[in-house]
């Protein structure tokens, strides 16, 4: 729970920051373009605010340096220090992911002599077994398009990086929540001085 909090509060602070920047612009923003920095921020200062990086985090902001227009947000809330260690992890998931694919190849390639030379066993469970592969084959797809960076990742590696991701949206939800709550307490009591 200490740690909840303490991410709770990192995430408000570089959040504020970003909403600060992206209000400074000279620009008139309509209502897409807000909802547009709003998210970015929000984004932004999640995958900034956790202590250690992860898969998910590196491709929120390398994701949002494309864009050239969101390039100064993306510097001034993750500053020079975080590049470096965006760079430094984003190479080691890539070595990483190389030498994992290298024993995918090498497991495949001896699962298949060792099928070919395998009898059929009781096709009932052949059938099931086939079917329940499927299924995970098919949702850890969905899971790789849903994590961010998700779709270099390993099925091991990709649960790990979604649960991750899921306890940092929660926060998000949680900070963007008491918002919206302290913003309602101060508008009624603005309503309620008026009225009186």
């Amino acid at each position: 729970m200490h740690t909840s909090s303490k991410l709770k509060k990192e995430f408000f602070k570089k959040w504020m920051q970003g909403l600060q920047i992206c209000c400074s612009s000279k620009k008139q923003m309509n209502i897409m373009e807000r909802k547009r920095k709003i998210k970015l921020s929000s984004d932004i200062a999640m995958a900034s605010a956790k202590m250690t990086p992860t898969s998910w985090s590196n491709a929120l902001i390398s994701n949002a340096k494309k864009c050239e227009q969101d390039t100064v947000l993306v510097d001034k809330l993750i500053g020079p220090q975080s590049q470096l260690k965006l760079q430094k992890t984003s190479n080691k998931m890539i070595s990483f992911h190389n030498r994992l694919q290298c024993k995918k190849v090498l497991k495949r390639s001896c699962n298949y002599a060792a099928k070919k030379t395998k009898r059929m066993g009781d096709s009932r469970k052949n059938l099931a077994t086939i079917i329940a592969k499927r299924l995970v084959k098919k949702r850890t797809k969905v899971l790789k398009r849903l994590v961010p960076g998700g779709e270099s990742l390993d099925e091991f590696s990709l649960i790990k990086e979604a649960l991750d991701y899921i306890l940092s949206l929660k926060v998000q939800v949680d900070v963007m929540r008491s918002v919206v709550n302290a913003t309602e307490v101060v508008l009624n009591g603005d309503n309620f001085m008026k009225s009186v």
